[in-house]
């Protein structure tokens, strides 16, 4: 590390006597609305800090400088910056040729400014047409360009803008992997494109834990609690006015209907913008009591509005970028931000042509809470670039290298797929059946089949195939759109390659064993594969208990004793894939042996293997039967007939559960002081049974620090089935995998 910062420092030093030892980086940063000064403004404060590296000179123009739009110059001057220029360029007008004559205007007020500035380099953000003017201008006139947020995708004329403006660059700071690599698709320099992540992330992940509620009240009324109230920021589709307009008369509709207390900030310069404003003046909105209409919200106000609200609906950019670092949830309308990264926070309601669709996604989205998204950043940007800055050579050639790799498309989730009742194929292998069923997003088992498993390799699989062809037909018949195989085995599995590395003793012929391969020929459908332990884990973050919390253990408590550690909200398989083999943590040294080979295991004591071992025992010295009990000759010994004496008063078959509990108890204490969850799932056929008995052994023998964890009895009815499923819909509906 010393070495490498070493490096750095005399990079840098000589970078400075390339430049000429007292030369001090001149750059010109141009603003131009409220929401680029969000990002500019993190890199305008870290400039400013270093006056022995950097001179400063701000440029201010276009919707900042307008009184319908806050006048937003303002909070430049507030944040005590000093404004070299002010450039008054916005040409009034209602339609797209508004927008030509202000880039016009600026492109012929611009070259006076800037032969006076004389910057080394200037900064542009983003895809406004301000901007484009800005870079047009500077390349032009012979001077560096650094472009903020080049290379991302989204919807409009926005995407042309920015990659003209990327065209007209020579440095690029992008926010995301995907668009870096966009920027070298586009023939961009290698070696001119720094990764940074957003400037704003530096300032919004240290945001949330400040003081929000005197802001909500100040903006939303007293009477707003947090999560319980809608931040709505629409702007006009410069290239589809008429539509815009229509699917923000219909966003009003619906906020009206849905009857929750609401924020409206008003919409970009844009053509369009001033016939969104009629409409919701002819809505009343501005004197409607459940909205509040304002032109504009200073960011660090605006973060933790967002942060703190129940849904944040529209069609701006920061829905989709910055709202995603707190896991608000966020309605994307329209296709203004189509091909963008989102976090899962996001749904998307492309084509919002009814008031019943928006609406249905209020529904769906209002009051959540999704994992915080870093997609976008982790709160480094301002140092990379700073240093990234230091780093350039103005005695380089601006001239440009070519090179042209490829480009990976996303995927994302969309309101309609959604309605059109997405689903998976589980399949569920089990010792004694195989079982395959169609399972909603919901978690409704829409339909299910059941065949007993198969003793030999190719017959299992032969069956596996036979069954899952049958279940995407029939999935045709119920109206289910099937997204993936998600399937849930015993053993040890290799995830990442869908691979049955080996299988326990329940089922034979189960090693080496590749099931994605085949199974995603056949049917043309992604497959994925784990541990039935970890499926039970995901069902629960999915579906049950688990859902929402950060660290929570789930044990199984059946023929075996299995599990899955979820930390952060991510499954944890270790690694070579063994993490979470619950059943095989020893309590004992000279305990009864177990199936693994060893003794002492969990499983040898609390499995239904083990007590049906110890039943039979019971049995066979005609120990086990009591008043009320009846067994036929021919019924085999199960643990259901030790639990059902251990009720009728059988003093060792309460003995042997009693132990069973302690040993299970003791187990769990392991993972408590292992992996300090807040939530222990028991699940399984045995769980109710073994539940107390855990909850003493943990306030006898666990360290008082995690005495105060919950341990619960899982609700689901099939946590294997809707365990597969969730490896389906979990990953399916993600832009980022």
């Amino acid at each position: 590390e010393v070495y490498f910062k070493n490096l750095s420092k005399q990079k840098q030093k000589e970078v400075m006597e390339k430049n000429g030892n007292n030369h001090k980086l001149r750059v010109c940063v141009a603003t131009c609305n409220r929401a680029d000064y969000s990002k500019l403004a993190p890199i305008m404060f870290g400039i400013k800090a270093e006056p022995q590296f950097f001179e400063l000179d701000v440029v201010v123009l276009g919707s900042h400088l307008i009184d319908d739009y806050g006048n937003t110059y303002r909070m430049i001057e507030q944040d005590d910056f000093d404004i070299h220029t002010r450039l008054h360029t916005i040409v009034r007008g209602e339609d797209e040729a508004a927008m030509v004559e202000s880039v016009g205007l600026a492109l012929v007020k611009l070259p006076d400014v800037l032969n006076r500035l004389k910057p080394d380099i200037m900064i542009v953000h983003g895809d406004r047409f301000d901007a484009l003017a800005l870079a047009t201008s500077a390349a032009l006139m012979n001077i560096r360009i650094l472009h903020i947020e080049g290379g991302e995708v989204s919807g409009t004329i926005d995407d042309s803008i920015r990659h003209a403006i990327t065209k007209l660059a020579h440095y690029h700071v992008c926010c995301t992997r995907s668009a870096e690599q966009h920027l070298i698709a586009m023939c961009e320099d290698h070696d001119r494109i720094l990764l940074a992540g957003c400037p704003s992330y530096d300032k919004l992940l240290s945001a949330k834990n400040k003081d929000y509620m005197s802001i909500i009240s100040m903006w939303l009324g007293e009477d707003v609690k947090t999560r319980d109230y809608i931040v709505a920021l629409q702007h006009p589709v410069t290239t589809d006015i008429k539509h815009s307009i229509k699917m923000f008369e219909l966003t009003l509709d619906a906020l009206i209907s849905f009857n929750k207390r609401t924020l409206v900030l008003f919409p970009n310069v844009d053509a369009g913008d001033k016939e969104m404003v009629r409409v919701m003046r002819k809505k009343g909105i501005e004197h409607h009591p459940n909205f509040r209409a304002v032109k504009h919200v200073p960011f660090d106000q605006f973060i933790q509005l967002v942060a703190h609200a129940g849904c944040m609906i529209g069609n701006s950019s920061c829905g989709v970028r910055e709202v995603g670092a707190f896991g608000t949830p966020v309605i994307n309308l329209g296709t203004r931000q189509t091909g963008r990264e989102t976090g899962e926070n996001v749904l998307h309601v492309r084509d919002a042509d009814t008031q019943d669709k928006i609406l249905h996604a209020l529904q769906l989205q209002f009051g959540k809470q999704y994992p915080c998204s870093k997609i976008y950043g982790d709160g480094n940007a301002v140092p990379r670039i700073l240093k990234f800055l230091k780093s350039i050579d103005l005695k380089e050639p601006l001239q440009k290298k070519f090179c042209f790799p490829p480009v990976k498309d996303n995927i994302s989730q969309d309101i309609d797929h959604i309605l059109e009742t997405q689903s998976a194929l589980a399949v569920d292998l089990g010792g004694t059946n195989l079982r395959v069923a169609i399972v909603s997003m919901k978690g409704e088992i829409v339909k299910k089949y059941t065949q007993l498993n198969p003793k030999t390799y190719e017959d299992r699989l032969a069956l596996i195939l036979k069954m899952c062809v049958e279940a995407a037909s029939e999935a045709v018949n119920v109206n289910c759109r099937i997204l993936g195989v998600g399937i849930s085995t015993g053993g040890r599995v290799n995830p990442r390659e869908g691979i049955v590395l080996h299988s326990t003793k329940l089922i034979q012929e189960w090693s080496s064993v590749d099931l994605r391969t085949p199974i995603s020929d056949a049917l043309h459908l992604p497959v994925w594969v784990d541990n039935d332990g970890n499926c039970a884990a995901l069902a629960e973050r999915k579906f049950g208990h688990g859902k929402g919390v950060e660290n929570f253990v789930t044990l199984i408590t059946g023929t075996g004793i299995g599990g899955g550690i979820v930390h952060q909200h991510e499954l944890i398989h270790g690694s070579s894939f063994c993490a979470a083999e619950l059943g095989h943590i020893v309590v004992s040294l000279d305990g009864p042996e177990c199936l693994c080979g060893s003794q002492g295991c969990i499983e040898a004591y609390a499995s239904g293997i083990a007590l049906q071992r110890e039943a039979k025992k019971l049995h066979d010295d005609d120990l086990l039967l009591v008043e009320g009990m009846s067994m036929k000759e021919e019924e085999i010994v199960s643990a259901a007939h030790l639990i059902q004496a251990a009720k009728l008063g059988n003093t060792k078959a309460e003995s042997i559960l009693r132990t069973a509990g302690t040993a299970l108890g003791l187990g769990v204490v392991n993972i408590l002081h292992t992996v300090n969850p807040s939530l222990v799932i028991l699940s399984g056929v045995l769980a109710n049974h073994y539940v107390n008995a855990v909850k003493d052994v943990i306030n006898r023998q666990a360290l008082s620090s995690v005495k105060t964890v919950d341990v619960v009895v899982s609700n689901l009815a099939d946590p294997a089935l809707l365990g597969a499923a969730s490896l389906v819909l979990d990953y399916t509906t993600r832009r980022i995998y």
